[in-house]
């Protein structure tokens, strides 16, 4: 084993490891008990939205 065919080697194992790795990211966030914890972090933003807006010096904006 020569230092060439090591470094195409490692190369190669390294881009399969990276392929895997993403395909397991996906897997996971597409599996079917996802949904209800994607769901909650999509509405983060909007929990607090029942109150009226307010303008920097703390008063309701008309």
């Amino acid at each position: 084993m020569d230092y060439e065919f090591l470094r195409g080697l490692s190369g190669s194992i390294g881009t399969v490891l990276l392929v895997a790795s993403f395909a397991g990211f996906v897997i996971f966030a597409f599996r079917p008990g996802s949904k209800r914890v994607h769901r909650d972090s999509a509405e983060i933003p909007f929990r607090h939205d029942d109150a009226p807006a307010r303008d920097d010096a703390g008063q309701e904006a008309q």
